[in-house]
């Protein structure tokens, strides 16, 4: 089919490369015309996934409009803060039997809304055309076609599999599954953990805390979940444990990236400015922290990463804080 694929960064570039090897045409949504033209006229994305060539089946327009016309897919990877903004002009574009499917690991600020919430209010989508996806999906090793599993997620599962089936390439497992709350929120707490465990390892501190952090990160993910309506299984899945894994695990992953240069001594100015590209945690920890205030969740990390970054306290005070507290029962 024809598939859109709103948003030309390393994730949105390597999703239209899986659909074109999933046998499908794809129009790419650029920002710019030097982007567009570069992976129209080059067949690559030399900002973003540089020394990787795309399949001749994958075009790019800075016409949103047009990219989207015609499409049975429409794949959203844009920056999470910028999504209402942009895509509220364009409701009216998309087309009515078009499939949404969300890329994007974040919440919302000044609603603390997750992504498919933002998707379904500016566009006015069923929760039936609407589906998310999260895994261990680090774009750089995708790019490589190196063997990788996500889940795709919609209340209704027959969607979830009709997306599945769509992206489904020889190295790309896809499962299927009908918690989005907890896919998203599974997603988009691991950043702010990935964040935090950078800044431990970028300080110097070692396997040991990286390990306590991504256990006791997880723990505040699935509470959170929990709150909000997830379900527990969930975060043991490759939404939760396994892109968490990946995420605080890797050098590739921008956030974990971002947090080792703040661990180093960065401001967070020079840290996103080094990172050279969207490390999403830094802009959804402070929402992803309302919303578990407002639920009654109690999510020291997070809060530690949010007074690090906006706050004011220092990398060896949140190390304090986190490290000397009473002991209590492990939930």
């Amino acid at each position: 089919m024809r598939c859109a694929v709103l948003g030309s960064g390393s994730f949105g570039t390597v999703f239209a490369q899986l659909l074109a090897d999933a046998g499908h045409d794809v129009v790419l949504w650029a920002k710019t015309e030097e982007t567009a033209r570069s992976i129209s006229l080059d067949h690559e994305n030399p900002t973003y996934l540089p020394g990787v060539r795309l399949a001749d089946t994958v075009n790019a327009t800075t016409d949103l409009p047009a990219a989207v016309a015609g499409a049975g897919l429409v794949v959203v990877a844009l920056p999470s803060q910028i999504v209402r903004g942009l895509l509220a002009p364009y409701r009216d574009d998309v087309p009515d039997d078009a499939i949404v499917l969300s890329l994007m690991k974040g919440v919302e600020e000044g609603t603390d809304e997750r992504m498919s919430e933002v998707l379904a209010s500016v566009w006015d989508l069923p929760a039936k055309r609407l589906a998310v996806l999260s895994g261990p999906n680090l774009s750089g090793e995708i790019a490589q076609r190196q063997p990788t599993a996500t889940v795709v997620a919609c209340e209704h599962e027959d969607t979830a599999l009709e997306v599945a089936h769509a992206i489904a390439t020889p190295y790309f497992r896809v499962f299927t599954a009908t918690d989005v709350i907890g896919i998203e929120i599974g997603g988009a707490v691991k950043n702010v953990i990935a964040l935090a465990v950078g800044i431990a390892q970028g300080v110097g501190f070692g396997d040991n805390t990286m390990a306590s952090i991504m256990t006791r990160g997880l723990s505040e993910a699935a509470r959170i979940g929990a709150a909000v309506g997830a379900q527990p299984e969930t975060f043991a899945g490759l939404a939760g444990m396994g892109d968490l894994i990946a995420t605080c695990s890797s050098p590739l992953s921008r956030n974990h990236r971002l947090g080792s240069y703040i661990g180093r001594g960065m401001s967070l100015e020079e840290a996103v400015a080094a990172t050279g590209s969207t490390a999403e945690g830094a802009k959804s920890c402070r929402p992803i922290l309302d919303l578990a205030n407002r639920n009654g969740v109690k999510a020291s990390i997070i809060r530690a990463v949010v007074d690090v970054l906006y706050n004011g306290l220092t990398v060896q005070e949140m190390v304090e804080r986190l490290v000397d507290r009473p002991p209590r029962a492990e939930d």
